[in-house]
């Protein structure tokens, strides 16, 4: 119900929508029933940027996705659907942590080294609300997508390893020094 609230209003926002689909976790069980899913369709169609990790990008776009050129499809496809630029979270793959920016004509891989630490709770949120951060502070999407990232490896690589299982990454990680705008 909340989804379908969301999902009738978001035609007359007039601010950029990110929408973190939060549908499968990073161990692939699924977090949404069926008709919840037919909901969050409805509102990605009125997503600036979507930002699925790869278990929801195979989902979204009806095909796995264990590859960059798999991210790379999956982002177009997904885009042709809602109408929306994606962001497929690379995190599960193998390898450096690389995402993939489709804007809708260009596909944009963000490189990070992987940190190895289990505190990785919550970074797919973490990830789409620093970007909603950027852009609410002036910047376009690739600068936005790109400082996100970037600040969440920090996040990561100071995660401040509390609690017993996987813990949260360091919500307080610094800025680049080059930022000057202050906030993430």
């Amino acid at each position: 119900a909340v989804i379908d609230a969301l999902a009738e209003r978001a035609s007359d926002f007039d601010f950029p929508l990110i929408v973190d689909p939060v549908m499968i976790s990073k161990h692939g069980a699924s977090l949404i029933d069926a008709a919840a899913r037919t909901s969050l369709l409805r509102l990605l169609e009125h997503a600036t940027l979507v930002t699925p990790n790869t278990h929801e990008a195979s989902v979204l776009a009806g095909r796995p996705v264990t590859t960059i050129e798999d991210a790379r499809a999956a982002a177009e496809e997904i885009a042709i659907r809602t109408g929306a630029r994606v962001l497929v979270k690379g995190g599960h793959l193998a390898g450096d942590a690389v995402d993939v920016l489709f804007d809708g004509v260009t596909h944009h891989e963000l490189r990070a080294e992987r940190v190895d630490t289990n505190q990785t709770h919550g970074t797919g949120c973490t990830l789409s609300a620093a970007i909603t951060a950027r852009m609410a502070l002036g910047d376009r999407l690739l600068d936005a997508v790109t400082g996100a990232k970037s600040w969440l490896t920090e996040a990561l690589r100071t995660a401040p390893g509390v609690g017993g299982g996987v813990g949260p990454v360091n919500h307080l990680a610094p800025l680049e020094d080059g930022d000057k705008r202050g906030g993430a």
